[in-house]
Parts: structure tokens; sequence; C-alpha cells
């Protein structure tokens, strides 16, 4: 059971990488930029399919780690 935690959480990582330098490599030449207000002040601008592309790696990455916690939660109730 730790070990099928371990590879999950370990693979939701690894997703998470492959994703984010697919991110990265494509938000090279993106002309269309914006700027987000973060409540104390502003972003540098940044391309909009960089910011959508962060939170779904954000997504992807918390999802993964949040299934790896459960699972591993399971085995101490005895499920």
């Amino acid at each position: 059971m730790v070990l099928r935690t371990i590879r999950l959480a370990l693979s939701a990582c690894g997703a998470s990488a492959l994703v984010l330098l697919a991110l990265c490599l494509g938000a090279q030449n993106l002309d269309e930029r914006v700027s987000l207000n973060l409540g104390l002040g502003r972003s540098t601008e940044l391309p909009t399919g960089f910011v959508v592309g962060i939170a779904l790696v954000a997504g992807l990455f918390s999802g993964g780690m949040g299934a790896a916690l459960v699972l591993s939660g399971g085995s101490d109730r005895g499920v």
C-alpha cells in the first residue's frame, strides 16, 4: 500500500514536471501578455497561456498529491 502511494505521488510530480516543461517551451514566443493583480502589487507581464498553464500544473500537482494522501490515509483506518 505504501509503495502504491509513493508511486502515485511520483507519477503526479513527474506529470506536473513534464507539463511544466512543455508549457515553458511553448510560452517562449507569445506576444499577448497580461499582468496579474496580487493584492499587494502586480506581477510582471506574463503570456496569457503561461498563466493558464501554471494553473493547470498546480491543479495537476495538488490533485495527485491529494489522491496520494487520501490513499495513504485509508491504510490507517483499515480500508
